[in-house]
């Protein structure tokens, strides 16, 4: 039986990657996952944390790249000039450049506004049915405040800047490897057209959409982990023995 290649997963706008809990709990059991994180005081944007990502990924063997909402333009940047060992790509709830309307609509003063209540008791819940969806489990709603409580406003802010200011959709023809893009179907951020404009420039693209909000692989991880699963052992089939 072929051995479960390795999965790195990259975090979404808190980065803490912690709420991959769910999603790791659902993945095969055998399947060797690297969780990369990123700083929670220090501000760093896109050109920052791509070397920071490269020096963490697996040395002398195959792996899969998964970039989650705010990591997709990384994970395609890095794919577009892979390391030796990348042999497929997945992006969730994700985007090439700034999804509009989605997070665009945070601009000037309603950035501002947003990162000043960030951690404010009542927008607790509406942040929560953003992100996670109606009736979303209570611990859920838990992991994301304890994740959120780890970073600093100003990170936060400048990581929407960042967002606000992306556009990698030069790099997709770059792209060699097998892409497949997790569409979640209840996304209040970023919207189904995020997925076609990379389509149009990454034909290959497999799109898989799942019924769930934005935090797909918090809310629907068994769906999800399938799915990655799947591609996963595929690339495992295809992937060079390692010596």
């Amino acid at each position: 039986m072929t051995a479960p290649i390795r999965l790195v997963l990259l975090p979404g706008m808190d980065g803490t990657g912690d709420l991959f809990e769910p999603l790791q709990e659902a993945l095969d059991p055998r399947t060797r996952v690297d969780i990369v994180r990123y700083p929670g005081s220090e501000p760093q944007g896109y050109d920052e944390l791509e070397p920071r990502i490269r020096a963490q990924l697996p040395a002398g063997e195959p792996f899969v790249l998964l970039g989650e909402s705010f990591s997709g333009p990384l994970a395609i940047a890095i794919a577009a000039t892979p390391p030796p060992g990348l042999r497929g790509l997945i992006l969730c709830c994700s985007f090439a450049r700034a999804p509009a309307p989605g997070l665009a609509l945070l601009r000037g003063g309603l950035l501002g506004l947003a990162m000043k209540f960030l951690h404010a008791a009542p927008l607790r819940g509406p942040m929560q049915r953003m992100l996670l969806g109606r009736g979303a489990d209570p611990r859920l709603g838990a992991q994301l405040q304890a994740a959120l409580g780890k970073v600093s406003t100003a990170v936060m802010a400048h990581r929407l800047r960042a967002v606000q200011r992306v556009n990698v959709t030069a790099l997709l023809p770059r792209i060699r490897v097998p892409a497949l893009y997790l569409q979640a179907l209840q996304d209040r951020l970023v919207p189904a057209k995020a997925a076609a404009i990379i389509e149009r420039a990454l034909p290959a693209l497999r799109i898989v959409r799942l019924d769930g909000p934005h935090g797909l692989l918090q809310a629907s991880p068994a769906a999800a982990a399938r799915v990655i699963d799947n591609f996963c052992r595929e690339r495992a089939l295809s992937a060079p023995a390692t010596p």
